[in-house]
């Protein structure tokens, strides 16, 4: 089973409490490691749900309120002492290199990786990296600061040839590369063999949503139409609306109501208020609107299944 697994490593708005990281999410998508977020203490959380520092290559740091990157210069710095060599890619605003330079500029004299800066866009959606095997997509959220949020998806692989249907229509080695890629085959008398006897059902294209911080926004339902897994902060309680909205955070109903409109797969909510200290209540809250909805905890792991596309 290819992974697309989701490692929640901290919840808590704001604050650090004595259960709760503040936020950092890593993502695993067929063995390309990123990580959402830097709260303070992330490095310790990678250690402790054994995520390999060394398979990081990509950070995304959404906005520069401090529970949200004040642990990347700690992991920058732990980076160096263990001899790191690899480039590393920090998607971040644009001031945040001039934030740090203090303190990376220690951090360099013993550096042996290059550190480079991508700057977000704060005013529209933008493609930020595109591969074969990923896109990753920043787009503007509505918060006290300019902050993104960002969609993870798998790009459609190959198709996977059957192997009976190999050796049934003795296909030779030249032609398996282009039936992969849609072509139906031709046999030798002019028979035209359909690429759908010859190969097994598409996979379903994997994604996964981080939309905090922000206030409601329900405009952003056709961004996030159909995403697999949605992780949307809830720092508030439903009878909080008024507090949500004086500091553009959202309540488990908005986030529910949001998930609903963009027909999610499930919804994850998390960056809780340091008040609670039980977030069943609010899933409950969440889940009278919007069924699939469940709470981040620490160490939590989400994995989304392969699933092939149904003919």
């Amino acid at each position: 089973m290819i992974p697309f697994e989701l490692t929640i490593l901290g919840t808590s708005s704001a604050l650090p409490t004595s259960s709760r990281y503040p936020t950092a999410h890593v993502l695993n998508v067929r063995e390309r490691f990123f990580l959402i977020d830097c709260g303070e203490g992330t490095q310790i959380q990678l250690r402790k749900y054994g995520v390999k520092y060394a398979r990081i290559n990509h950070i995304f740091i959404s906005h520069l309120h401090g529970d949200h990157y004040f642990g990347l210069i700690g992991l920058l710095s732990t980076y160096a002492l263990l001899g790191r060599s690899s480039d590393l890619h920090i998607y971040a605003h644009s001031e945040l290199p001039d934030l740090l330079k203090l303190q990376l500029d220690f951090i360099n004299d013993d550096s042996g990786f290059n550190i480079i800066w991508h700057p977000l866009n704060f005013k529209r959606k933008q493609v930020i990296i595109e591969n074969e095997i990923f896109k990753v997509t920043s787009f503007p959220v509505k918060h006290r600061i300019p902050c993104c949020g960002f969609i993870f998806e798998e790009q459609a692989a190959e198709l996977n040839i059957r192997k009976d249907r190999i050796e049934k229509y003795n296909i030779p080695i030249r032609a398996i590369h282009l039936i992969k890629k849609g072509n139906d085959y031709t046999l030798e008398n002019g028979t035209i063999i359909l690429n759908k006897e010859l190969t097994f059902p598409k996979f379903k294209q994997r994604s996964y949503a981080f939309c905090t911080d922000t206030s409601y926004l329900p405009e952003l339902k056709d961004t996030l139409m159909n995403v697999d897994l949605l992780y949307h902060e809830a720092t508030y309680d439903k009878t909080m609306e008024k507090q949500a909205k004086k500091t553009f955070h959202s309540t488990t109903v908005q986030a529910a109501s949001l998930a609903k409109l963009s027909n999610a797969g499930k919804l994850l909510i998390g960056h809780f208020s340091a008040r609670y200290k039980n977030t069943n209540f609010l899933v409950d809250e969440a889940c009278e609107i919007f069924e699939h909805t469940i709470a981040a905890n620490e160490g939590m792991i989400q994995s989304i299944p392969q699933m092939r596309v149904s003919e």
